[in-house]
């Protein structure tokens, strides 16, 4: 069997990853689900980064080396604090698994993250990685959770945003990073992804909303384009998660308001409203 060759740098080429094409929207006309998306994009890459370590055969050092790539560029990336917990991948099986993945807050808000992903399942083609197209036969995420803090017309994940356009470069400027290595994006047909318990917080301390999210299951992205960069699948994933935040979002001043015993549905459905930048206030 042939030797699979070394990548020369993990870390560089996770830079290179995290400089794939994404969408142009300006960071102070963001929205609540253009946020998300962007900070999903970090996702996309690292689950990315787990498939790129097999391709270049890092061996027994590829757990480490993720880990590595993860938890030193990760705050590179956002200028928070980013960790994860621990990673455990096999070239020689396919599998994967990421655990206790944190990004920070900016500082200045009151909570010390912006979402945690608590465990992340990977199963790769490997006869996939002989070929352009990496085939990923099962992504699984269990027990994310997101925080959505809000101060005037800024938010935590607005802040957090702009701390990642000033690292990958000004969305729809078509100029990377002066440091950023030239790299074509590679592209992945994801043949099922399954995201469950999962959990949004609207606000912080006894205000704090939390929204469960019903079980998210999708099949064969990027299989009718003939595979997708890591921006264009966690587009179509988000779309679906956001989906359901919206809808869980709607139900949740109802239950909210039966369960406190009082009438106050309208005000928390105006607080939340407030959350997702629709107060008239300018």
């Amino acid at each position: 069997m042939p030797r699979l060759r070394r990548s020369p740098s993990l870390p560089t080429f996770a830079h290179a990853l995290l400089n794939f094409p994404h969408s142009t929207l300006a960071p102070q006309h963001a929205t609540f689900p253009a946020l998300m998306k962007k900070l999903t994009l970090i996702l996309a890459a690292l689950l990315a980064l787990g498939a790129a370590g097999l391709y270049f055969g890092l061996g027994p050092a590829l757990s480490s080396g993720v880990m590595i790539g993860v938890n030193n560029l990760g705050p590179q990336v956002t200028q928070t604090h980013v960790e994860l917990a621990a990673a455990r991948l096999s070239p020689f099986s396919g599998r994967g698994t990421l655990t206790g993945l944190v990004v920070g807050n900016p500082p200045g808000w009151s909570a010390d993250h912006a979402f945690t992903l608590g465990k992340i399942d990977i199963k790769v083609n490997l006869r996939s990685l002989r070929g352009d197209v990496i085939e990923i036969e099962e992504i699984v995420i269990e027990q994310p959770e997101f925080i959505y803090e809000t101060r005037l017309v800024n938010s935590n994940l607005k802040a957090l945003l702009k701390n990642i356009e000033s690292f990958t470069g000004p969305s729809g400027s078509g100029t990377p990073p002066a440091n950023a290595p030239p790299s074509k994006p590679r592209k992945f047909i994801v043949r099922k992804f399954r995201l469950s318990e999962a959990k949004a917080t609207l606000g912080v301390g006894p205000a704090a909303l939390p929204v469960p999210l019903p079980a998210l299951e999708l099949n064969n992205l990027g299989l009718d384009k003939g595979g997708a960069t890591p921006a264009e699948l966690s587009g179509e994933v988000l779309a679906q998660v956001l989906a359901s935040i919206v809808r869980a979002a709607g139900t949740a001043p109802i239950n909210a308001g039966a369960a406190a015993g009082r009438g106050t549905g309208e005000a928390i459905g105006g607080g939340l409203k407030k959350l997702f930048g629709g107060s008239s206030k300018k």
